[in-house]
């Protein structure tokens, strides 16, 4: 079973893009656009950012690859 953490290599701020790009098998430059527009257009992304932070885990140690 997939589980979303943020993620340790590919981070930027926090990981939780790469994180998010990593449970989606997409490429973390796609969700990191998507955050931009989401703040761009009404200001959310920032907010959601901040609680993805929040709320997501990091990896374990054992689980990384």
């Amino acid at each position: 079973m997939k589980k979303l953490y943020k993620s340790a290599e590919d981070k930027k701020i926090d990981g939780v893009c790469a994180g998010i790009a990593e449970y989606f098998s997409i490429d973390p430059t796609l969700v990191r656009l998507g955050w931009v527009l989401l703040t761009a257009l009404g200001g959310s992304g920032i907010f959601a950012y901040i609680i993805c932070a929040i709320i997501m885990p990091s990896k374990p140690k054992a689980i990384e690859e």
